[in-house]
């Protein structure tokens, strides 16, 4: 068994907030902040595995999503998300993700994910080639 509680590998990216993720307070709606949590860990899942085609078989569901919602987000306000791997083990695997406008935090989120098999959506265990991918 592989188990990690800290990683150094930190993704990041930046996007601008449009008008379709504004809700009726003026602010980027809460589910938005979800979609994002997922987008940044698909995009940093598929920069970790375009050398390992192998890894293309594999596919990862939610288990748990935790999120806390520190401060709102505006209409063309360019956000910077970050995510990191923490905690590995067995067929699941802890997700980080910080949300922040300049330096000021906006979101903070911990995700479990689990792995499948991407052709019978089955649960797979992670591999020592996995593990090393996601963790130092």
């Amino acid at each position: 068994m592989f188990v990690s509680m800290n990683s150094n590998k930190v993704f990041s990216t930046t996007r601008k907030v449009i008008s379709e993720e504004i809700d009726e307070l003026n602010h980027v709606n809460n589910v938005v902040y979800v979609q994002w949590v997922q987008d940044i860990a698909k995009l940093h899942w598929a920069e970790l595995v375009k050398d390992s085609p192998q890894e293309n078989d594999l596919i990862w569901v939610v288990f748990r999503h935790e999120i806390d919602y520190k401060n709102q987000a505006m209409l063309d306000d360019v956000v910077t998300l970050k995510t990191w791997v923490g905690e590995t083990a067995g067929v699941k695997s802890v997700r980080h993700v910080e949300i922040y406008k300049d330096d000021k935090i906006l979101v903070k989120a911990k995700t479990t994910w689990c792995l499948l098999d991407a052709k019978t959506f089955r649960p797979t265990r992670i591999t020592e080639n996995i593990y090393n991918l996601l963790l130092p």
